[in-house]
């Protein structure tokens, strides 16, 4: 079957026909292909034009090194991959905990992946539920964590008000129906419960010094590239309230690291670990402009 494209001639997040051309950016992690990224000059989202539909992405996601699918540790950045995630697995219960001042309760974790946290949450007393579309992914879930995770049509199927706690680990910038998910987000949603989304910040330091360059944009697999005015933008159409946004220190490191192996093909450690070490200094003194925000979202 022949792969089919999304073509927007209005904005996916608020619906202006105000577009235009930000940049161009190629795929390093399978295809080598080259994808328009435009921008919304409302709302400011940007969006990756042309890309593969719900039903052709999966090609994509085909990698040993799409990290969060395989829990591969070759090379020196996935392996940092793996050391920082044992730390901010205790980091994002900490912030859960903090929020909701509870001890347990339910949470859905959202793109699970190996499911890493779903088994965290559930080892620290919290009923956990995982989704993941990657029939491999969900395979090393089993195998790696002993974490049995739900395929996505489960999502659709919760009652109203089924969770305390939903999670979306840098996922909504994957997800092609982006208005029904937020409304089942917030229908599935107890009374006084939080969304945690955490996605990158084309607004960053590290992305406006790696332009193109930048791993963040990840085309085609990330649809939307999100600043801070277009998340909000984007929960004020669902009428969601944004409660506080947290920085994840962590990511610039990572992400500056990668594209410094896709600007150069090779990997320059020091100005990767300098670039980032700048955009967190630049994020201190403004956290909008951290490489990755963590939104918490109630209703």
């Amino acid at each position: 079957m022949e792969a089919q494209t999304l073509t927007y001639s209005s904005c996916p997040g608020c619906g202006s026909s105000s577009l235009s051309k930000a940049l161009t950016a190629t795929d390093y992690l399978v295809s080598e292909k080259q994808f328009e990224i435009w921008q919304c000059e409302n709302c400011t989202l940007r969006f990756t034009q042309n890309a593969p539909d719900a039903q052709s992405i999966s090609q994509y996601y085909k990698s040993e090194n799409y990290i969060s699918h395989s829990a591969t540790s070759k090379g020196l950045i996935n392996s940092l991959y793996h050391f920082v995630r044992k730390i901010t697995l205790a980091d994002k219960r900490r912030l859960i905990l903090s929020v909701m001042q509870m001890e347990n309760g339910k949470i859905l974790d959202i793109g699970a992946g190996t499911g890493a946290f779903v088994h965290y949450m559930q080892s620290n007393g919290w009923r956990a539920t995982g989704l993941e579309p990657d029939e491999a992914a969900r395979q090393n879930a089993l195998t790696l964590n002993e974490v049995n995770l739900l395929t996505p049509d489960a999502f659709y199927q919760f009652p109203p008000d089924s969770f305390d706690v939903i999670t979306m680990w840098h996922v909504l910038e994957h997800v092609h129906d982006l208005h029904d998910y937020m409304e089942q987000l917030k229908k599935i949603l107890k009374p006084g419960g939080r969304i945690f989304i955490a996605v990158p910040n084309y607004t960053s330091y590290d992305a406006s010094f790696y332009k193109n360059f930048w791993a963040a944009y990840d085309v085609p697999r990330h649809l939307y590239h999100f600043s801070p005015e277009a998340m909000f933008r984007l929960l004020g159409v669902h009428n969601l309230l944004l409660h506080a946004t947290r920085v994840m220190w962590y990511d610039s490191f990572y992400i500056s690291l990668l594209s410094e192996k896709y600007k150069k093909q090779k990997r320059n450690l020091v100005r990767g670990f300098f670039i980032a070490f700048i955009s967190n200094l630049k994020a201190f003194v403004d956290k909008d402009k951290c490489s990755s925000l963590i939104y918490i979202i109630g209703k």
